[in-house]
């Protein structure tokens, strides 16, 4: 599945970069475009969040109200999400699209030659096979980055241009530890990351949180998953970005200034709409 997604984004980065002659500038464009393709589900997400926490009052009425049958407790709960239309899992899908987009283009900006230039199989693995017996392949786990470093001046097919303001995204964290600047987007990455989760648990939250604090098992088990998501995939995020290239961090850096834009543009919308 993650191929499939990597092979159909391919075909955009291939057009941007065909038109900005830049891997860094062909990365930020298109990260736009994917933002603005969800932003209906991005809205919609916003909503539900909205909704969920005005419905805190109503849930905690119910819990105090069944604290003594929590099967009718829970049936009650159940209800009122049904009555609202908001799913109690909801809060999920927001990070299931972002499982899916962080692996797609982690299989892209991997293998770009395969995916964004749609080079022959064959063509690649020659470069590779030839890389290998000159005893110069430095990152196995990237060959076609080592093909598009030690094979772009050669061949114009497999030349991509990666040079970002002073940065090679074809860089590795992990294998340049004595180049500074190779920390640069992702220590970026993690702080819009903090920044990112700061405004939506802010979000979140209700005036009545510290009034009463009691919620039945079930309940906080459904917001333990969602919030233990929230945090999972930037930690994961992270893991990746400091062994893959740099143009995957850039990505989502990028995502990440987009999003926290996105969500304080939309808060504020919802909030004067409210007030309407």
């Amino acid at each position: 599945m993650f191929q499939f997604f990597a092979n159909l984004f391919g075909y955009l980065l291939n057009f941007l970069y065909n038109i900005l002659n830049n891997y860094g500038l062909a990365i930020i464009i298109f990260t736009i475009l994917i933002k603005i393709i969800l932003l209906p589900i991005s809205i919609k997400q916003q909503k539900t969040m909205k909704k969920t926490a005005k419905m805190q009052v109503e849930l905690k009425e119910i819990q105090y109200k069944y604290k003594e049958s929590p099967e009718k407790m829970n049936q009650e709960i159940m209800d009122l999400y049904k009555r609202e239309k908001v799913g109690p899992f909801s809060g999920c899908l927001s990070a299931i699209i972002q499982l899916i987009l962080l692996l797609s283009i982690f299989y892209l900006v991997r293998s770009p030659l395969t995916y964004m230039r749609k080079i022959d199989s064959n063509t690649i693995n020659n470069y590779i096979n030839e890389i290998k017996e000159q005893g110069s392949m430095s990152n196995s786990n990237y060959p076609e980055i080592e093909v598009i470093k030690q094979k772009g001046q050669e061949d114009e097919n497999v030349n991509i241009n990666m040079e970002f303001l002073g940065l090679d995204l074809s860089d590795v964290p992990t294998s340049n530890l004595n180049d500074y600047r190779v920390y640069i987007i992702p220590v970026l990455y993690v702080i819009s990351s903090i920044v990112s989760m700061k405004i939506t648990n802010n979000m979140q939250k209700t005036k009545d949180d510290n009034e009463n604090k009691e919620e039945d098992p079930s309940m906080e088990a459904i917001n333990s998953m969602n919030k233990s998501m929230s945090y999972t995939l930037p930690i994961m995020s992270v893991m990746i970005a400091i062994v893959a290239p740099l143009g995957l961090a850039l990505y989502w850096l990028v995502n990440n200034i987009l999003m926290i834009i996105e969500r304080i543009i939309l808060n504020t919308f919802f909030k004067e709409k409210e007030e309407i």
